[in-house]
């Protein structure tokens, strides 16, 4: 099987960025508010935190942006209130020809809006189908792949959007952002969205990023004090975006390694190992014989854990062994039989093929 896999941040990138965040929290924090856990509250003149909003400060600045807001629901609720502030019921939007994530079509079908599709791997196609429906009042677009043979890239397909209409541009930077070296926004989109959690950030926070004008009106409307994000959360928010690019730039060396142990044949019962960011950017191994199920069992016994948490979040630290996505499995049902999907969170090349090794002797 051929997949396109994002390319990773190398690990001189990453700690760059590291070293980015750390620069921009310095100019817009004093010292001691570091050190601190943050304010609460409707303040007056900015009806949130006084430290959320300077946070929202510094993650636009982190990613060259205008503007950031935080929001509450992850990176589901920030794509959902980015929908909204660029679109509006009964408009139709770009998407990508390809299963849309869950949550976001349920944005779609909540907010009414329609769904006009074009394969973003072909730049011909895509140019075709804007200029067929001159009704389309923007685009959606998934920075990681949503099907095992999509290899469109964000730049080319923002551009090819930005050159043939004049529509706003959302991406969906869940499982990307801080793994590759430009969001979307830095490709050319109006707004990126994704989640803190995603990135050894708190429960519950998304995170948008973009146009001040767009963020701007989701600012005006979140008004009730409920909807805020406190100061202590802002302040986890950027903990973790301290954090996680060396963290992730690290996990992919991990996966890099895997694949070239794995198919040098160090572990006989693997036919071979490939990568695919399905969704997050995850190293699959295919078997053999049909006994993923069975491996699967037993590499709980060893250690491994059973199922995401939030996809890479600060509680995931062992590596998870997990049945391959919905997609793969649609594109070919006999690879639930023989197939895993392994993300190596904080764990090395030896811990993994350790419980692959422990786990196939158990059942072979």
């Amino acid at each position: 099987m051929q997949t396109y896999p994002l390319q990773s941040m190398s690990m001189e990138e990453a700690v760059r960025l590291q070293f980015l965040v750390v620069d921009c929290m310095t100019k817009v924090f004093e010292g001691h508010e570091s050190l601190t856990r943050g304010d609460l509250g409707v303040v007056m003149g900015l009806n949130k935190p006084v430290t959320t909003w300077k946070a929202e400060k510094v993650i636009a600045d982190v990613f060259g942006a205008e503007a950031c807001i935080l929001v509450r629901g992850a990176g589901s609720a920030a794509i959902r209130f980015g929908l909204h502030s660029m679109m509006r019921s009964g408009d139709r939007i770009l998407v990508h020809r390809a299963p849309i994530y869950n949550t976001t079509a349920a944005s779609l079908e909540m907010m009414g809006i329609d769904a006009v599709e074009a394969d973003f791997n072909e730049l011909e196609e895509l140019r075709r189908v804007l200029k067929e429906n001159p009704d389309i009042r923007g685009a959606l677009v998934q920075y990681t792949r949503q099907l095992p043979e999509d290899r469109y890239n964000m730049h080319e397909v923002v551009r090819v959007i930005k050159e043939t209409a004049d529509i706003p541009v959302l991406t969906d930077d869940n499982y990307a952002a801080m793994k590759v070296k430009e969001i979307g926004v830095q490709c050319g989109a109006d707004l990126s969205c994704f989640s803190a959690f995603k990135l050894l950030g708190p429960e519950g926070v998304g995170v948008i990023v973009g146009k001040q004008e767009l963020i701007d009106r989701l600012v005006k409307e979140s008004y009730s004090g409920g909807m805020q994000v406190q100061g202590h959360e802002a302040l986890d928010v950027l903990h973790g975006l301290v954090y996680a690019p060396v963290a992730l730039a690290l996990q992919a060396q991990v996966n890099e390694e895997c694949v070239r142990r794995l198919n040098s044949g160090e572990i006989p019962a693997v036919k071979q190992a490939f990568l695919a960011n399905a969704q997050s950017k995850v190293l699959l191994v295919e078997f053999r014989e049909d006994i993923a199920g069975q491996v699967l069992e037993e590499a709980e016994k060893y250690g491994a854990a059973p199922n995401p948490v939030g996809a890479e979040s600060k509680y995931e630290m062992v590596p998870m062994f997990y049945r391959i996505s919905g997609t793969f499995r649609k594109a070919d049902p006999e690879l639930e039989h023989r197939m895993i999907r392994i993300n190596p969170m904080r764990a090395g090349a030896d811990t993994i093929l350790r419980i692959i090794r422990e786990s196939v002797e158990r059942v072979v």
